[in-house]
């Protein structure tokens, strides 16, 4: 069986096919030109992504020895993501399946990001615990299996990914924030800012709008606002902001790591590639006697190989969709994720 994944859901656009299980060409064509705006242009976004999803499709197949019409099912990512990108992509891929004749499998992009870490050899055992930490979301989940899953906790404000980005830019270190936090903090070594770790009124929530106003106030104290904090004390204040998120992220994962019986641990999503939190979630793995499975960097980030591994798993469990399914942006109701009910 082969699977044509698309993935347009924010500023990267990402081709991949799989075939009969086995992932044959991931691309991925990032838009770099939104760095000039400081964030993703949502206008600019589904432009680039009408001029290369072709192209792009094109390579994947000439990579793989393969051709459209070989291509037993189409997935494209339908939400959530920026609005006018997704039509892109999914748009795109259900007039490819309608004029091949093929089915049409659109995915729910978080499951996307779920599910990534089947794209390693070593993947994780159910049930597993998944943190999901990205721009735009931030989710601690027990999958029991590819259908079953439980929303332990999620973010009452700003996503983890979201927090980096905006803290990045009270720094003056532009965006991406991830990779340039990441990057300063690095630098430092020495005694951290000991920033807030906020409490939620559900234990596996995740708060960071609390945080993020801790560092703009600490900025307008000590420097007289955003933009101008010494060169020489960014190091210190990216280190301290970076643990601080990190502690918020292990904390619920470590006290969700003792309550359940999971066999594994997943931390997916593009801020995944953050290497001092993947090295504090690898500590508690160990700790509780658990796999610690992470995506490779190619997979933490946007990227059709774990939209088309979700299709296939999707097709392969009987479900079917019709072609009138409609892009969705935000985080709408999904069967297959229930949400915890505690006991307390």
């Amino acid at each position: 069986m082969n699977i044509l994944g698309i993935e347009t859901s924010c500023d990267e656009t990402s081709v991949a096919v799989i075939s009969n299980g086995e992932l044959m060409a991931n691309l991925i064509s990032s838009q770099d030109f939104h760095t000039n705006y400081g964030g993703v242009v949502p206008e600019l976004s589904s432009r680039a992504h009408l001029q290369i999803v072709m192209p792009l499709i094109n390579k994947a197949l000439d990579k793989t020895g393969l051709n459209l019409e070989e291509m037993d099912v189409i997935s494209a990512t339908a939400g959530p993501g920026l609005i006018g990108a997704l039509l892109v992509g999914l748009t795109f891929g259900k007039g490819l399946a309608y004029s091949l004749g093929k089915t049409f499998i659109p995915v729910n992009h978080i499951e996307g990001h779920i599910f990534s870490g089947f794209l390693m050899e070593g993947k994780p055992d159910f049930p597993y615990l998944c943190l999901v930490v990205s721009g735009g979301h931030t989710l601690l989940l027990l999958v029991k299996n590819d259908f079953e899953i439980i929303k332990l906790g999620t973010t009452v404000d700003d996503a983890a990914g979201e927090a980096f980005d905006k803290v990045s830019k009270m720094l003056g270190l532009g965006y991406p924030g991830g990779p340039m936090i990441q990057k300063y903090a690095e630098m430092y070594e020495g005694e951290l800012i000991d920033f807030p770790v906020s409490r939620c009124k559900n234990r596996y929530d995740f708060s960071f709008s609390g945080l993020k106003t801790a560092v703009l106030r600490l900025i307008e104290k000590e420097y007289g606002g955003v933009g101008k904090v010494p060169q020489k004390d960014i190091p210190l204040l990216a280190a301290s902001f970076q643990d601080a998120v990190v502690r918020a992220l292990v904390e619920k994962t470590e006290l969700a790591s003792g309550e359940f019986n999971a066999k594994s641990v997943s931390l997916v999503g593009g801020v995944a590639a953050n290497q001092y939190l993947r090295n504090a979630l690898i500590e508690i793995a160990k700790r509780y006697d658990k796999k610690f499975v992470v995506p490779s960097l190619e997979f933490c980030g946007d990227n059709a190989a774990m939209i088309a591994y979700r299709g296939m798993k999707l097709y392969e469990g009987g479900y079917r969709f019709n072609f009138d399914f409609n892009a969705y942006p935000g985080l709408k109701e999904n069967p297959f994720i229930k949400e915890y009910k505690s006991a307390d």
